[in-house]
């Protein structure tokens, strides 16, 4: 495994200082994983709309897909703390809006990303707040699939949706 820093002039969060943990992690075979420390995405759940999806800027990782507002976890920090922050930067959650209802961690030993999924108990309206996103919007369960959604994303999709579905009716 190799940690490797954004490039000079590579895209990323233009404003604000870097994080040690903003970088990226490289196995072996060459894959890339962003987020020296892990990194988590909330999975925000609301009964009548369906999940909060994310459609990502072309600069990004895996740019123009649909996934989960997240990225990088900073030094020390918890999965659920992570994901929260990085929602609330990127899709402008309210303090209190969700509550965390469990987690799906992806390990690969060289890095992990944590789904941490979590009921709305206030709704809201999501606000891009950072040059991250193209759209933020709700997405009813049965239409999630038919989005071109992060490969990631594509893949944990299914057990996921299994360990809702009983909760959803």
């Amino acid at each position: 495994m190799t940690i490797v820093p954004p490039e000079p002039g590579e895209p990323r969060r233009p404003l604000g200082p870097r994080d040690p943990g903003d970088a990226w992690v490289v196995a072996e075979t060459g894959e890339r994983y962003w987020g020296r420390f892990g990194a988590a995405g909330l999975l925000a759940v609301d009964a009548e709309r369906g999940i909060l999806l994310q459609h990502r800027v072309s600069w990004s990782h895996f740019g123009g897909t649909w996934g989960l507002p997240g990225g990088a976890l900073h030094e020390g920090e918890s999965a659920v703390d992570g994901a929260i922050r990085e929602a609330t930067e990127e899709a402008g959650i309210p303090d209190g809006a969700v509550r965390v209802r469990f987690t799906s961690i992806y390990d690969i030993e060289i890095w992990s990303y944590t789904t941490v999924v979590a009921d709305v108990v206030e709704p809201f309206e999501p606000v891009i707040s950072d040059p991250e996103s193209v759209a933020l919007e709700w997405v009813p369960f049965e239409e999630v699939d038919d989005r071109p959604l992060h490969p990631g994303f594509a893949d944990a999709w299914p057990r996921l949706r299994e360990r809702l579905t009983p909760s959803l009716g």
